[in-house]
């Protein structure tokens, strides 16, 4: 299943108990796009982040105007 799709559509997820993420690898610059639930903690991961091109698809797929990194 391919993280960005071809449509333009507005993907959702649950604002009031999720923000969404960029987990950063210190050791390889790995970047995951992802939702942490505001509640557990846990993370919901989408999708593999390979350069600033498809942080802004990700972001724009689900309507995000900021992000923060988390390592």
């Amino acid at each position: 299943m391919p993280c960005f799709s071809e449509k333009n559509e507005t993907k959702t997820y649950d604002r009031e108990t999720q923000i969404p993420v960029l987990r950063c690898s210190i050791c390889t610059g790995e970047q995951v796009g992802e939702f942490r639930d505001l509640r557990t903690g846990k993370f919901q991961e989408v999708c593999l982040i390979r350069n600033e091109t498809e942080q802004e698809k990700f972001m724009k797929e689900y309507g995000i105007t900021s992000i923060s990194k988390e390592y």
